[in-house]
């Protein structure tokens, strides 16, 4: 049996829980092994600048922040190539890492 683990990375955290909750259901049905989803850290990355570019002025500043969701997911068995063929929106990043 080949150990399958999938990390799945995206700012839209419903969207992560979709992928998993398909990821689960094949697992199901195909009768896998299925651990998870672990929820990893958020991670917040954020940006300040000031709103004036010559400087004069009063000091007015612009905040950018993005969030970024993970999921860790395990799955065992046999056919690992079933799992592969769900379909992923674009705003989430899988990577697969096998083991045996």
């Amino acid at each position: 049996m080949a150990k399958v683990r999938i990390t799945l990375i995206g700012e839209d955290a419903a969207a992560l829980d979709n992928v998993v909750n398909q990821i689960k259901d094949l697992a199901k049905m195909l009768s896998m092994k299925f651990a998870g989803p672990v929820r990893l850290p958020r991670k917040k990355l954020e940006i300040f600048c000031r709103r004036t570019p010559c400087g004069d002025g009063t000091d007015t500043y612009e905040h950018w922040e993005k969030r970024v969701s993970k999921r860790l997911v395990d799955v065992e068995g046999d056919d690992i190539k079933q799992i592969l063929r769900i379909k992923v929106p674009t705003s989430v990043l899988v990577k697969i890492a096998l083991n045996n």
